[in-house]
């Protein structure tokens, strides 16, 4: 992936069908326009994002702006409209092969710019489900590979059998667990990181959450009882930081982001997500933020007493 040009930054949209509430589709569509006039290039989905209506909702977009648009999506979980609560995975060639083409229909597009597998069935050989994904670019219905959450022998015997221009997991000030062996292997491909969460799920913006009832945080660990107080309480020091810098909470924990993956040699595109323009333009601005070792070494240890690690 470090020969394709996805920009410093993408968007992640699924929250503007899904999870987080109730969203205002005409903002929604306006924090697209923005991110495009701004260099975003590419915008983050998945099939099950709004059991199929986040595809829907971006292939207007899509379509308009196909040359300057890297549209990535996912497929793997099967929850469908009958089945919304069905969180059951299928890697099955079979599955991808049906998956991919109503992902295309969708979109409204002949090809995806990156295929990402949403998350690893453990009774499928990964190298049966990268076969397949293979055989999808060979057809020309798919551009670049990636794979979401594996781990690195997962990670090294997918790139034997296609290259895998791109690694979807969360990575954050509050979740470091990819660092080690994950990061080694894809140093090592080429695979560039492509974080999800990298603002903890609101947690990192410093800003109170009041999640109504069609929030999914509520259901997350790090948000129940009290580890939520506890986190937000570790945020409140993110967010003293920021203030002493003269930046938000959001940029000091997208600049940690982006001066830790330079620190460890590897090709970083966070994709925050957000719904609104405000949102889009401070986080864009943190592309350019390195941190000093105080700031450093003050944030590095905070992942350690997050508490419900996981979600």
């Amino acid at each position: 992936m470090s020969d394709i040009d996805w920009g410093v930054q993408g968007l992640g949209c699924m929250g503007m069908s899904e999870f987080y509430g109730d969203t205002d589709p005409a903002e929604a569509r306006a924090t697209l326009a923005l991110a495009l006039d701004c260099g975003v290039r590419m915008f983050d989905t998945a099939d099950m994002y709004g059991l199929g209506a986040n595809e829907e909702f971006l292939a207007p977009f899509v379509r308009a702006h196909r040359q300057r648009v890297l549209i990535a999506t996912k497929f793997g979980y099967t929850r469908t409209a009958a089945n919304p609560d069905d969180w059951g995975l299928d890697n099955r060639p079979a599955y991808i092969r049906g998956a991919v083409e109503r992902s295309l229909k969708r979109l409204g597009v002949d090809t995806i710019d990156l295929y990402y597998m949403h998350r690893r069935q453990a009774d499928v050989p990964i190298e049966d489900s990268v076969g397949a994904m293979a055989d999808l670019v060979a057809a020309g219905k798919v551009r670049w590979l990636g794979l979401c959450e594996v781990s690195a022998d997962e990670l090294r015997a997918a790139h034997a059998v296609h290259p895998i221009s791109a690694l979807q997991s969360e990575w954050s000030v509050f979740s470091r667990g990819l660092e080690g062996a994950v990061l080694d292997v894809a140093r090592g491909q080429g695979t560039a990181v492509v974080p999800f969460a990298p603002l903890g799920r609101g947690l990192l913006t410093g800003a109170a959450l009041a999640l109504d009832a069609g929030d999914a945080r509520r259901h997350f660990p790090r948000f129940q009882d009290g580890n939520r107080d506890a986190n937000q309480a570790l945020a409140a020091q993110v967010a003293t930081l920021a203030a002493g810098r003269g930046i938000s909470a959001a940029q000091m924990a997208l600049a940690w982001l982006y001066t830790r993956a330079e620190a460890l040699n590897v090709k970083v595109v966070p994709i925050p997500g957000t719904r609104r323009r405000s949102r889009l333009s401070e986080n864009l601005q943190a592309a350019a933020i390195r941190l000093n070792d105080a700031e450093m070494a003050a944030l590095n240890q905070l992942a350690a007493s997050v508490r419900g690690v996981g979600v």
